[in-house]
């Protein structure tokens, strides 16, 4: 049975038993998470929210890139969101690879050079803050008052505020 057929199967067994409001696409709390794609970070465990509560976004890192803006415009004027959590984490892969030699291993396989920044990091505070200003200086946002960002321990589960 691949990963596909079994995820299939859970969603049968589940699909009519998870909480929340499925009445519309407007997450209730008005909120939009962005995140990291970690398998780890389990967003609605982590915030205790319930389906229809927020939009979740997630990338590699976390890191607030030019689809991750197109999404989050999308929300807020289309979807209602006002405030926006950047949540990355610790023991994030974007910490071991580097801008070139990732573009390197794609230009050996593919025979091109991707146009796109792989957005690595080595402080994961610094990513944060960077993060956090990108969504509070971008044009195409509406509400960009309410954004804080935070770091998720992966190891502890707890969730602490950068400055």
């Amino acid at each position: 049975m691949t990963a596909i057929d079994k995820l299939l199967d859970r969603n049968r067994e589940i699909g009519n038993i998870v909480p929340g409001d499925r009445s519309s696409p407007r997450p209730s709390l008005n909120v939009a998470i962005l995140t990291c794609m970690d398998a780890r970070i389990r967003v609605f465990e982590i915030f205790g929210l319930l389906q229809g509560e927020a939009h979740v976004l997630r990338n590699a890192g976390g890191v607030v890139t030019d689809d991750m803006i197109r999404s989050l415009s999308l929300s807020q004027r289309k979807l209602g969101t006002r405030e926006v959590l950047v949540v990355q984490h610790t023991d994030c892969g974007l910490n071991t690879v580097t801008e070139d030699s990732f573009k390197d291993e794609l230009e050996a396989a593919s025979g091109m050079r991707p146009p796109w920044a792989v957005e690595a990091f080595r402080d994961v505070d610094a990513n944060v803050r960077q993060s956090v200003q990108r969504v509070r200086r971008n044009p195409y946002l509406l509400h960009t008052d309410l954004v804080r960002g935070f770091v998720y321990d992966v190891k502890t589960g707890e969730l602490r505020e950068v400055d």
